[in-house]
C-alpha cells in the first residue's frame, strides 16, 4: 500500500487563487456593510464583547492623565478658579437676558397661538479617541444606547456644532464630524438671513458652504448657525464662520469655505443633545390637489338666477369660473 504523502508536500489551490477568493469575499463584505447595513448587528455584538478589553487598554492613559491632573500645582489651580470666576460673572448678564427673552417668546407664541418649544435632554459624554480611518473624520464617545443616546442625535460642546451620531453601541456611540464629507448641516447666515447648507471637506477645521450664487449677501466673518429646518438640529446652534469667498463669473456659484466653531479636534468633552419635536407628515409630497366635482345647476335653478341669461361656463376641471 502506497504511503500517504507529507503534508508539506501536499497540493491545493494556488497563491494565487486563495488570495483572489479572500479578497472577492472581503469585497461582497464590504459592500453589504456599506450599502445593506447586514453587520451592523455583528459589529453591536462584537463592541460588546470588546468593551471590556478595550476598557482595560485604555487604563493606563486614564491613570496617567489622572496623575498628571492630581499633580497641577496650586498656582495652576488658583488661576484656573480666578478665570473661571470672572467667566461667570460675565455670562450673569447674558444669562438673565436670556431668560427674559425666554419668556417674551413664549407669551408671544401665547399670544399667536403656536406650539411651546420642547426643551431637549442632555447628555454629557467624554471622547475616547479618534477613529483609525485616515479618510473620515470621526470620535467615540463613553455613552451609547444603554445612557439613551440614539442614531442621528446632534452633539455639540460649549462653543458649537460638533457633528451627529452614526453609530450606537451598547455603551459606546461613534459621531461624525461637522468636517467629515459625510455631513451637511442647513444653517443661516445671521447677518444677512441667508439660508444653505454646509458640507465636510474631509479636512481638519474646514467646511464649505454650498450652492450660493456669485452675487449672495454674503461676507467674511459673517457667522452660520443652524436654522432648524431639518428637524434634527434645533435652531440658533453655532456652526461656522466664513473664512474665504472665491467669485468666479465663469461659474454660477461661488465657493465658499469656513471655519467650524465648535472644538472638532480640540476639546475633550461634548454634549449628546436629545431627539426633537416630531416633526408632521409631509403632506404635499407627491400629492395632487384636486378640485371637488361641482353638480351642474338645475335647469330650474339656472333660470332663476337671472331670466334670459345662461349660466356661466364650466371649466375644464369640472369648476365654474
Amino acid at each position: 500500500m502506497q504511503a500517504a504523502a507529507p503534508l508539506i508536500f501536499r497540493r491545493g489551490p494556488s497563491l494565487g487563487t486563495r488570495f483572489a477568493g479572500y479578497a472577492l469575499i472581503a469585497l461582497v463584505l464590504l459592500v453589504a456593510d456599506a450599502r445593506l447595513r447586514y453587520l451592523e448587528q455583528v459589529r453591536a455584538a462584537a463592541a460588546f464583547v470588546l468593551y471590556p478589553l478595550e476598557t482595560v487598554a485604555r487604563m493606563p492613559a486614564v491613570l496617567g492623565a489622572r496623575a498628571a491632573d492630581f499633580f497641577v500645582t496650586q498656582a495652576a489651580l488658583y488661576r484656573e478658579n480666578e478665570s473661571l470666576r470672572k467667566e461667570r460673572l460675565l455670562a450673569t448678564e447674558e444669562v438673565q437676558r436670556l431668560r427674559a427673552l425666554e419668556r417674551e417668546n413664549a407669551q408671544l407664541r401665547r399670544l399667536i397661538g403656536a406650539a411651546p418649544s420642547v426643551a431637549r435632554s442632555r447628555t454629557l459624554a467624554e471622547i475616547l479617541f479618534e477613529t483609525r480611518d485616515a479618510y473620515s473624520r470621526r470620535v467615540a464617545i463613553d455613552r451609547g444606547g444603554a445612557q439613551g443616546v440614539k442614531l442621528g442625535q446632534p452633539v455639540i460642546d460649549h462653543a458649537g456644532v460638533i457633528g451627529q451620531v452614526t453609530r450606537v453601541f451598547a455603551f459606546t456611540a461613534e459621531v461624525s464630524l461637522i468636517t467629515d464629507k459625510s455631513q451637511s448641516i442647513p444653517v443661516q447666515d445671521v447677518r444677512s438671513g441667508l439660508r444653505s447648507v454646509t458640507f465636510g471637506t474631509g479636512r481638519d477645521a474646514v467646511v464649505e458652504l454650498g450652492f450660493i450664487p456669485i452675487n449672495a449677501d454674503i461676507q467674511i466673518g459673517d457667522q452660520l448657525v443652524t436654522s432648524g429646518i431639518d428637524g434634527l438640529y434645533p435652531p440658533g446652534l453655532p456652526v461656522a464662520v466664513i473664512e474665504n469667498i472665491e467669485r468666479n463669473a465663469a461659474f454660477s456659484y461661488a465657493r465658499v469655505t469656513c471655519r467650524p466653531l465648535g472644538g472638532v479636534s480640540s476639546w475633550n468633552r461634548v454634549v449628546v443633545l436629545g431627539d426633537g419635536p416630531a416633526l408632521p407628515d409631509n403632506t404635499l409630497g407627491g400629492a395632487r390637489l384636486v378640485a371637488p366635482p361641482v353638480a351642474s345647476p338645475a335647469p330650474e335653478a339656472a333660470s332663476a338666477v337671472a331670466p334670459g341669461v345662461a349660466p356661466p361656463p364650466a371649466s375644464p376641471g369640472g369648476v365654474t369660473r
